[in-house]
């Protein structure tokens, strides 16, 4: 839990350094989440959505992107975050149409597509749930610059897992733009994207 902790303290502030911590990032907007424009990582990814279909950047053009990395068995945050998704979509009202929120797990090994359909779309019918093999999703954790470890019952299926917290938001031409820490308030999240809608 220390571990967790600190790690959720520290995934924010090496993600401001990686911006260089400038009043309006490297966009010239101005944000109230952590504005990463410009940054060298998180790109893109391959992966299977809930539904079997495969899934990259480029099917969610024209619409701003939230990617957040968690777990179904996440007994806090994980929840948290898509129950605060779901309050910033309906802030957003007909605005929420222009928005996709991603939830790509970090423990394929237990979250199969099957849960993931059942467990995502719970929060909200327009939310999307990512899966990839173990190799493709340390890969892709690795390029977002997220952390995960598996704690507990390791080599059995009753471990927990610390993770890094924050969600990353795209812009609607596919560009990696805010760094949203755990907990934020809807409102301002909300308000950063209505931005990013209106091409800020």
């Amino acid at each position: 839990m220390i571990s967790m902790l600190r790690r959720s303290i520290l995934a924010p502030v090496l993600i401001c350094l990686l911006a260089a911590c400038s009043p309006g990032g490297g966009s010239g907007a101005s944000f109230v989440n952590t504005d990463i424009t410009g940054a060298s990582y998180g790109k893109d990814f391959r992966l299977t959505d809930h539904t079997g279909a495969v899934r990259s950047l480029a099917d969610y053009r024209g619409k701003v992107v939230t990617l957040f990395f968690g777990y179904v068995q996440c007994p806090d945050v994980c929840p948290t975050n898509l129950l605060n998704m779901v309050e910033v979509m309906k802030q957003l009202g007909p605005d929420a149409d222009k928005v996709q929120v991603l939830f790509m797990t970090i423990d394929p090994e237990r979250d199969t597509q099957a849960l993931l359909a059942e467990y995502v779309p719970a929060f909200d019918p327009r939310f999307i749930g990512l899966y990839a093999d173990l190799p493709t999703t340390q890969a892709v954790a690795k390029d977002f610059k997220v952390f995960y470890q598996k704690q507990g019952d390791v080599k059995g299926t009753a471990y927990t897992v610390d993770h890094s917290t924050g969600t990353y938001v795209f812009d609607p031409q596919g560009r990696l733009r805010l760094y949203v820490k755990h907990g934020e308030k809807p409102d301002l999240i909300a308000a950063d994207i209505r931005k990013l809608i209106a091409g800020q």
